[in-house]
């Protein structure tokens, strides 16, 4: 059974993403592989179409670009907290990561741009958008999804 990955499939891999400079973010080679199934929510859009068509065995390598990875910073995701909103005991720094609540009730995090008496800024944009990521996989296997 030598399946193509497709929509419903489960995909068994291992995978890295590099930045252009050669910086890896995340590696999950020299461990076990990790499974999810096509379409899950697990892969960006843009990951997961690059895998279409491959088997079980197949390595790749493939640039995404920010539009099909983690996006364009947004001015919008930079937003200024009245300082008195921290804990006057926490040590507020620049490049400190904060969970924040929002308006949905769920976590988001944010990092800390700039700090001063009054305020803080935080920039609520993903780590690595406007990056470039250099993704590389190796297929384990491909199964068809278990319908539950």
């Amino acid at each position: 059974m030598n399946l193509e990955i497709e929509a419903n499939t489960r995909i068994t891999l291992n995978f890295s993403l590099a930045l252009e400079t050669g910086e890896e973010v995340d590696s999950n080679f020299g461990h076990d592989p990790v499974s999810f199934v096509m379409g899950d929510g697990s892969l960006l859009p843009g990951f997961e179409r690059r895998l279409l068509g491959m088997r079980a065995g197949d390595e790749a390598e493939f640039r995404v670009p920010p539009d099909e990875g983690f996006g364009e910073p947004q001015d919008d995701n930079i937003q200024t907290i009245p300082r008195a909103d921290f804990d006057a005991e926490t040590p507020v720094e620049p490049g400190m990561l904060f969970t924040f609540a929002d308006a949905a009730g769920g976590e988001v995090p944010g990092m800390v741009a700039e700090v001063n008496e009054e305020t803080v800024t935080v920039d609520f944009n993903h780590p690595l958008s406007g990056r470039t990521i250099h993704f590389k996989v190796k297929i384990a296997r491909v199964e068809p999804a278990e319908l539950h």
